[in-house]
């Protein structure tokens, strides 16, 4: 997995590289990303993972709040896998009880359901209602800590290292914008039945009413998620994704000097993102793209495709002159597998290749009967 992440950020930047070269030569460049409250930022596509605008994205930074990203993560992971449920009941430590910072006001000792923890962690902020699941998952926050480094390396987020499960200040407990836009995409494609928590706008426990503190989803429809952060010494940040007929983008503000400027960075950054480009979807995963003929078969062709959905990013101003060919390999000789490799779908424009995808057959082929393998072999010697 940290091998797949990491040739995804080489390919990435090879891309975001290719980006800014196709956008230079257009008739109407691309403006460079708008100056944003922000010590570092990052804006990608969750679609194709490519960069489209960022700022000191490496640079190592207190995450605050977006720990609860990583927690969340972990707790999804164990509800999906069934060791948790959302209605158990989870009796309070005095450690959650007494936590400091943001809390959703939980009683010691007294029992909470998974579900309201979640809503207390995600909606409040709640470092009560965190350490309460980081204890349930792992018995210990120290023990969940590790959980959550061993997750961030499976994950490929090479510049962070979590010690605990709220996001308190600590000196080794750091992230980069990166790492984070990498865990929100995980999040929403791994866990997309937990991730409507991250839009709920307000949750009320023990007679406590509280607001998520994102602003944006009040501001802008299309933001469904994600999660708020702030200490004295990270700034304030916001970890941010939108979805707007049909591409979604997720943008990461670090170090931002107000909980407006935070908002603030995220919309500019997304009003970027959308008007200067497009994610198209290309071709769909397991649909027949071509017919190739198959030498010495049990069947004269096979039909030949993606293994799964191809999406590109692209300027927007050059989205509607996107062209594809297949080509195919010229002798194709059974048996053929399914991972077989029989050519490459092409995905241009006039100036520039944007991708060339393997592609392969939809269905096995298996070897013809004898005579079928003996006239095909002498066909061959005139082909």
């Amino acid at each position: 997995m940290l091998r797949h992440w990491l040739s995804l950020l080489a390919l990435s930047a090879l891309s975001a590289c290719a980006l800014c070269a196709v956008a230079a030569s257009l008739e109407t460049p691309i403006p460079s990303a708008p100056t944003v409250d922000a010590r570092s930022y990052i804006l990608v596509d969750y679609r194709t993972d490519k960069t489209l605008a960022d700022k000191d994205p490496d640079t190592r930074m207190e995450p605050a709040s977006l720990t609860k990203l990583m927690t969340a993560y972990i707790v999804f992971q164990e509800l999906a896998a069934g060791r948790l449920k959302l209605d158990q009941q989870v009796i309070v430590s005095e450690k959650a009880w007494r936590s400091e910072g943001s809390r959703t006001f939980i009683e010691l000792g007294k029992p909470v359901s998974v579900e309201f923890l979640v809503l207390g962690m995600i909606v409040q902020s709640g470092n009560d209602a965190t350490i309460a699941l980081a204890e349930r998952v792992a018995g210990t926050e120290e023990t969940f800590a590790q959980l959550m480094n061993s997750t961030a390396k499976r994950l490929g987020m090479t510049g962070t290292h979590f010690d605990n499960s709220t996001g308190l200040p600590s000196p080794t407990h750091y992230t980069t914008a990166r790492d984070m836009s990498l865990l929100a995409i995980s999040m929403i494609r791994d866990f997309p039945q937990y991730y409507k928590y991250y839009s709920v706008r307000e949750f009320e426990y023990n007679g406590i009413k509280q607001q998520n503190r994102n602003g944006l989803l009040e501001r802008d429809p299309s933001v469904d998620g994600l999660k708020t952060g702030h200490t004295d010494t990270a700034g304030f940040c916001l970890v941010t994704s939108a979805l707007r007929e049909g591409m979604r983008l997720v943008s990461v503000v670090l170090g931002s000097s107000s909980t407006k400027g935070r908002e603030d960075a995220s919309a500019a950054l997304f009003n970027y993102g959308y008007t200067f480009y497009d994610t198209k979807l290309v071709a769909r995963g397991g649909t027949k793209l071509a017919t190739t003929p198959v030498w010495k078969a049990t069947a004269p062709t096979v039909d030949v495709g993606l293994r799964q959905d191809l999406y590109i990013t692209l300027p927007r101003a050059l989205s509607s002159d996107l062209k594809t060919s297949v080509e195919l390999k010229a002798r194709l000789i059974a048996p053929l597998t399914r991972d077989a490799d029989v050519g490459q779908l092409r995905v241009f424009t006039a100036a520039h290749e944007w991708a060339a995808e393997p592609v392969h057959p939809l269905a096995s082929v298996d070897a013809g009967g004898w005579w079928r393998r003996m006239v095909d072999t002498v066909r061959l010697w005139f082909a």
